[in-house]
């Protein structure tokens, strides 16, 4: 019976180690019911607890897709041959089953093998690093309603000289506090794996601050989260409130285009941009719905119209005139008055506000510019343009001045890329001028965002980093108040982070800050999460017991009973429902 016990032991750690060693993460299938994963932990909430962002192997049982008939989907077979109904009877939906558990017994055997395996007394244990930390999904049969089992090896120096064993317990929603574990209670659980003469006791918690909403039990959703993170020494009871000596970390995650954000019509613009871009890249282009009543053309002509009659009223102001002059549509759709309007629009910037407002077509953006620059050849206009001005309608307006005005070929796509390079230079200077403006950074720090020597494609990328950039700084200042030195730090963070990472709405950013700042906030509020943590020991031999209250299960799968009547906890109730988890952790020694 040892003996084959200890082959298992031998077969199991060779497919670990062999899964360790290769560069990919597929899966492997063990004993036909058995998947092994290769991931990183932080992807699973209660791993991500011990473990962190490094590799770990997950046991999980494997589980075939499931094959449904789409019936929704069969076409009618009165009009179908035989064949094509019999093609259609083949025609199935592949569900895929969310992670399964194992059985206890199953999952306590691959524990006892991965120990067995790292024990040098039991194996030559050979010189290769030790194995990953296993973490094994169970069913939650047993009494103590377990739903993970983990290992993970303790070194000295370069070899193992024990083991760490986690289990992870776990209770349904409840609103009735009185059910839930004391500190007394979890410092027994910690007693019981280990009998430390100090113990020491830790608190977090996480709120969040801004995100999706429960409006008279309705939820809105949004895409953008803004969440804080504590951590204190010292816990006293059960859910307390994070002192303002904790420290406190925000987690910042923003999607463009949320209607409540007030950089919503630089999102509009912004998108128009990116249709251009688009339709040059791919050569199709999904126009999109203009806010205008009248057309492109119609408008250019009012507006050349407008400048030439200015120009003919006050020729020597014409410039300080053609500044300030604006359309109607303009004053009644004000674009981000509050940060980052301009009052120093040029002729460029303002046509651009004008086209990007009503065309619909590829003859549109072309009759609008031929205007422009017959208006341009004939002398009927002499606008002004800032210094600093790329695009190539600005070249133009240069020449103008001294009668001399290159030939354009207004067909294929050149239109288009006049277009894009006016709303990437119009875009690009309201952006600096509200981080300039705000003493946010300076043009040194902005050289990547603004060079005009990448391609255009490359162009709006960058120019969709900022934006995106700017929500998020935008974000911070007017739902959270967070003062200038908070705004900076974060806006320098966010700077160095796309300098060398693609456009990712979905990455977190991080900013230190005091709790005082955002007391407010989520002194009255209940927390997502709060945690107590029991440590003892130090190094590779410390020990962790900790508490884990959430308003929605860190085990996903599972099916928790709850004493909650609605399936979505935490709704308007005043007494919200939290889930229980428990992570005790034992210590194994070879010596």
């Amino acid at each position: 019976m040892g003996s084959k016990v200890i082959s298992s032991a031998k077969e199991f750690f060779n497919i670990l180690r062999s899964l360790q060693d290769e560069e990919s993460s597929d899966t492997y299938t063990y004993e036909e019911d058995i998947q092994i994963l290769k991931m990183n932990g932080d992807r699973i909430a209660v791993v991500n607890m011990y473990c962190g962002n490094q590799p770990v192997f997950i046991c999980q049982k494997a589980v075939p897709k499931m094959s449904e008939p789409v019936d929704q989907q069969i076409t009618d077979y009165s009009n179908c041959s035989a064949d094509d109904a019999a093609d259609d009877d083949a025609n199935v939906l592949q569900t895929e089953l969310g992670p399964q558990p194992l059985t206890i017994m199953k999952a306590r055997q691959l524990l006892s093998w991965y120990t067995l395996s790292q024990n040098v007394n039991v194996f030559a244990v050979d010189n290769n690093p030790a194995l990953h930390p296993l973490w094994v999904r169970c069913d939650m049969s047993d009494p103590a309603r377990t739903t993970w089992f983990g290992a993970e090896t303790v070194c000295m120096g370069n070899k193992v000289s024990g083991v760490k064993l986690y289990s992870v317990t776990c209770k349904g929603a409840t609103v009735d506090k009185t059910s839930l574990m004391t500190l007394d209670e979890l410092k027994q659980e910690h007693k019981k794996r280990r009998h430390p003469p100090t113990m020491v006791i830790k608190g977090s918690a996480r709120f969040n601050l801004f995100g999706s909403t429960v409006v008279e039990n309705t939820m809105i959703e949004s895409q953008s989260s803004v969440t804080v993170d504590f951590k204190w020494s010292h816990v006293e009871n059960i859910l307390e409130t994070p002192p303002l000596s904790s420290t406190a970390t925000l987690n910042i995650k923003v999607a463009s285009g949320d209607m409540r954000s007030p950089m919503f019509e630089m999102y509009r613009e912004l998108e128009f941009l990116q249709t251009l871009a688009d339709g040059l890249r791919t050569g199709e282009t999904e126009w999109m719905e203009p806010l205008e009543s009248m057309s492109a053309v119609n408008l250019t002509k009012a507006y050349l119209e407008e400048l030439q009659s200015t120009a003919k009223a006050l020729q020597d102001q014409a410039a300080k005139t053609t500044e300030t002059t604006k359309t109607k549509s303009e004053t009644d759709t004000p674009i981000f008055n509050s940060f980052l309007e301009r009052g120093d629009l040029d002729f460029v910037e303002q046509l651009w506000v004008r086209m990007r407002k009503s065309v619909t077509s590829y003859q549109d953006i072309g009759d609008c510019l031929k205007l422009v620059i017959e208006a341009l050849r004939y002398g009927d206009i002499k606008p002004w343009i800032h210094r600093d001005s790329s695009s190539s309608l600005s070249k133009l307006i240069l020449q103008s001045y001294h009668q001399q005005i290159d030939h354009v070929s207004l067909t294929g796509v050149t239109p288009v890329h006049m277009l894009l390079e006016m709303g990437l230079d119009k875009m690009r200077k309201d952006y600096i001028n509200y981080l300039i403006g705000e003493e946010l950074t300076t043009l040194n720090h902005l050289c990547y965002y603004l060079s005009t020597e990448a391609d255009l494609q490359e162009q709006v990328i960058r120019l969709r980093k900022l934006h995106h950039l700017l929500e998020i700084i935008v974000t911070c200042s007017t739902f959270l108040g967070l003062p200038y030195d908070r705004l900076f730090l974060l806006t320098q963070s966010c700077l160095q982070h796309y300098k060398t990472n693609p456009y990712d709405e979905e990455h977190e950013f991080k900013l230190q800050i005091k709790p005082a700042l955002i007391s407010h906030f989520y002194q009255k509020e209940h927390p997502v999460l709060w945690g107590a943590e029991l440590c003892s020991g130090h190094g590779p031999r410390e020990v962790r017991t900790s508490l884990q209250l959430s308003d929605r299960p860190l085990v996903d799968h599972v099916i928790f009973e709850t004493d909650y009547p609605n399936e979505t906890v935490n709704g308007d109730s005043e007494d919200p429902a939290f889930f229980s988890t428990m992570v005790c952790c034992s210590l194994v020694s070879f010596a």
